[in-house]
């Protein structure tokens, strides 16, 4: 199996890009969708997190309390680091797994920090989905209705966009129609099948 990162910056697009690719039948994992359900209550990641944080990032009905947790770990680096060192491991073990129940010629694994985490190297193809700032910052305001100071704040917390275009195999610049996104989508849907045709691929390849 061809493994694919996908990647890009806050509001580029990638749900949508990954949407298409399943249209294609194309397996896709997403870290944040693997992120919220390691943190349901009784898992083991939750009583990690609470056990560092407090009860106080628990909601009544004892599930994670997100907003609180996010504003906690903003702007405190070292709040974030050990967050980031009881979530990363388990949601990459759970992707990588996932990839191994698939049969198809190539998968995607769906990462916001692809290479903020430096999961990059455990990737045979980088895919980033990028658009102009600008639009960025209007598609995450009227998706999320955060303040542009917010917005900034998450940007640059990111890696920059010149980064992720200088280091990737593969982009998708999602600054037009749906129509025309879909038909870029469809290129590298072709691209990827015929870079995995014929190659007796055993997954994971590094």
């Amino acid at each position: 199996m061809l493994v694919v990162g996908l990647t890009g910056g806050i509001g580029c697009g990638k749900s949508t890009v990954t949407r298409f690719f399943q249209e294609w039948s194309v397996p896709v994992i997403d870290a944040d969708d693997i992120a919220h359900a390691i943190v349901q209550p009784g898992q083991p990641t939750l009583a990690a997190i609470v056990d560092t944080f407090g009860p106080g990032v628990l909601t009544a009905n004892g599930s994670l309390d997100r907003a609180y947790l996010r504003q906690l770990i903003f702007h405190n680096p070292t709040a974030k680091a050990s967050l980031e060192k009881m979530m990363h491991p388990p949601i990459f073990k759970a992707m990588h797994h996932a990839l191994t129940l698939e049969s198809a010629p190539y998968g995607i694994l769906s990462i916001p920090l692809l290479f903020e985490t430096g999961h990059h190297v455990n990737v045979e193809r980088i895919l980033v989905i990028d658009c102009p700032e600008p639009l960025q910052i209007k598609r995450v305001k009227k998706r999320d209705n955060l303040s542009k100071s917010t917005i900034d704040a998450i940007m640059k917390s990111q890696c920059s966009r010149e980064f992720r275009l200088q280091n990737t195999d593969d982009f998708i610049c999602n600054d037009g129609s749906l129509d025309h996104l879909k038909e870029d989508v469809e290129k590298l849907h072709r691209h990827y099948s015929r870079m995995s045709a014929g190659k007796n691929r055993k997954y994971p390849a590094k």
